[in-house]
């Protein structure tokens, strides 16, 4: 998401400086923090001395800056209090875990932008200053008139993204499915004792983790993407990738599904697994044109970039942010920070 909107940016003419790993690809001014991206690095131990160190960048540059946009949650507070930051953070997680309550009453002034409405329910009462629903690429992924051969599950291997739902589903509905997912380290006890020993299935495919690049065809041959989740999901961009593809998504009503998915339009929203087996035989009645067109007026990146714009504008007009630039740094054009 921090790439898509930053070349986005970009592409609209707004001067933009990404703080991220060193073999980050980006039409923007490239500040590396790390060598390499921490997830993909089998050196890397700690991800929070690099994000310290990350911090400390964007201090040292902080005055170049008309706005600085966060995606590190809570770990910048801090240092944006202390040094008056005009800054906004997007929070990405979940926000239900009693841990995070302290910090942000503590930092209840610090202006935060959710992806989701579903996601602000356990914390309404924080400076939510924006809302901004994800958005892709227009021509990353195209439309797959199908109507496809097999169920898709894509995302990764967790107790609350339930791949054994999505098992069931398949092996009660009698059409093979495809999992395409990653296994973290978290994770990695989990799939070995819950999920290993249920991909002997015959229907059942595992293929692991795949690229963007791979995602057309994989999400582009499905007959509909599974998301049997059991958790407040703050987006979910699974879906969001399928219905470029015109492939309808079969969600649970959980978190952000609703905002998403508009029920009997680009997908079903189901409670429970009968629900979800019974909506598989209709999956048909659900037209992958109209899929796609939901996602060129919803779900475009240049949707997401906009929205954005609006929401910087907002805090460069507000009290936090109206203030002397040092005559060196006065600019007539916004410059934007992204990390």
């Amino acid at each position: 998401m921090v790439s898509w909107l930053t070349e986005e940016l970009v592409e609209n003419g707004h001067d933009v400086t990404l703080f991220a790993s060193g073999d980050s690809r980006t039409a923007s001014r490239l500040v590396p923090c790390c060598r390499r991206s921490l997830r993909t690095d089998p050196e890397c131990r700690d991800y929070l001395a690099h994000h310290i160190a990350l911090i400390e960048r964007v201090a040292q540059a902080a005055a170049r800056f008309d706005i600085i946009h966060f995606h590190i949650d809570y770990l910048h507070f801090p240092f944006s209090r202390n040094e008056n930051l005009c800054q906004i953070t997007t929070l990405h997680g979940r926000l239900d875990l009693p841990d995070l309550v302290p910090v942000y009453r503590e930092f209840a002034d610090m202006p935060v932008v959710s992806i989701s409405r579903a996601q602000r329910k356990p914390l309404p009462w924080i400076n939510w200053v924006g809302n901004v629903q994800h958005g892709l690429p227009r021509k990353l992924l195209s439309l797959d008139r199908g109507p496809g051969r097999y169920l898709a599950f894509l995302g990764r291997i967790s107790p609350e993204k339930r791949p054994d739902r999505a098992i069931e589903i398949a092996v009660r509905a009698g059409i093979p499915l495809k999992i395409a997912a990653k296994v973290d380290r978290a994770d990695a006890e989990y799939f070995e004792k819950e999920i290993v020993h249920l991909l002997d299935n015959p229907l059942v495919e595992f293929i692991g983790e795949i690229s963007d690049a791979e995602k057309q065809a994989f999400l582009g041959g499905a007959l509909a993407c599974l998301m049997p989740i059991d958790w407040p999901e703050p987006f979910g961009i699974n879906m969001i990738e399928a219905m470029a593809c015109g492939t309808p998504t079969i969600a649970f009503r959980n978190g952000s599904v609703p905002e998403i998915i508009t029920d009997g339009l680009d997908g079903f929203v189901v409670d429970n697994m009968e629900e979800a087996v019974e909506a598989v035989a209709r999956i048909a009645d659900i037209s992958r044109a109209d899929c796609r067109q939901t996602f060129e007026e919803r779900f475009t990146s240049a949707r997401m970039a906009a929205d954005y714009v609006q929401v910087y504008e907002a805090q460069l007009s507000g009290p936090s942010c109206v203030q002397e630039l040092p005559s060196d740094v006065a600019s007539n054009d916004p410059s934007f920070a992204s990390q």
